[in-house]
């Protein structure tokens, strides 16, 4: 089972920019985007006609503002607009239950612009968690996937002395993601694949950032352990354009 994840900024312009080639090529089997930008009224016609696949979507209360939505061959048990509802009028968070396991993409809240974002941030990491124990202590498999807004080594992004008091790699930031991992048992999966730096999932459109690749790993496929030992591949599509985000993606052997 290949599931992929795509900040595409903008789900209407991504398809302008080449989304429906894109899906086409790599074939996947699920397909979590954030930051679709839209209301109901403006979904692609081209995505929800799309052969082979049906499709969920949340919306933010704000128009033009966050978004997420699922797309998938395979039919889930069922679908539910988030963990809490304090932060469901943004749009922020899907679950799927494949009966395998529970697939949550998310978008996370981002805390650049200042203290009350930042304490926003902190909440949603904190209720995940929280729904990540409950779910664990069910017996349930997880993978959670999507814009996770934080780089969480030194090694997920260029410069991370220049940006240690930026939102994204400031010590609370990086400190809620641990704790993500550790008290919720999960796994960053790309981790199995790659140790190094360098791979990065966003690029400013600034200055030529992607060129150059100053970039930043925002976009991650997270594990419980059961699913471990069906880990087949990981890894960062960062060849694909048409967002400042690139997909990633996760091969499960189901």
């Amino acid at each position: 089972m290949r599931l992929v994840s795509w900040n595409v900024n903008g789900a209407r312009a991504a398809v302008k920019k080449g989304l429906l080639d894109f899906i086409r090529a790599d074939g996947m089997d699920v397909l979590c985007l954030q930051e679709t930008k839209l209301q109901a009224h403006q979904r692609p016609p081209e995505l929800l006609e799309l052969p082979g696949y049906r499709s969920w979507w949340h919306y933010a209360q704000r128009p033009g503002y966050s978004g997420v939505a699922l797309l998938s061959r395979r039919e889930p048990l069922s679908v539910a607009e988030g963990f809490d509802p304090v932060f469901e009028r943004e749009g922020r968070t899907l679950i799927a239950d494949y009966g395998d396991f529970l697939l949550l993409g998310g978008y996370f809240p981002n805390g650049g612009s200042g203290p009350e974002r930042i304490a926003v941030k902190m909440r949603y990491y904190e209720a995940l968690l929280r729904w990540v124990k409950a779910r664990r202590a069910e017996g349930r498999e997880l993978v959670l996937t999507g814009d996770m807004n934080t780089a969480h080594e030194a090694r997920d992004l260029a410069r991370p002395e220049a940006n240690r008091k930026t939102s994204g790699f400031m010590d609370i930031d990086r400190e809620a993601f641990s704790r993500l991992l550790d008290e919720g048992g999960l796994t960053d999966t790309f981790r199995l694949f790659e140790r190094g730096g360098g791979h990065y999932s966003w690029w400013s459109y600034r200055a030529g950032a992607r060129r150059r690749n100053v970039g930043w790993r925002l976009d991650y496929f997270l594990v419980s352990p059961g699913l471990l030992p069906r880990v087949r591949a990981a890894g960062i599509s960062s060849e694909v354009t048409g967002s400042d985000h690139c997909p990633v993606y996760l091969e499960l052997d189901l």
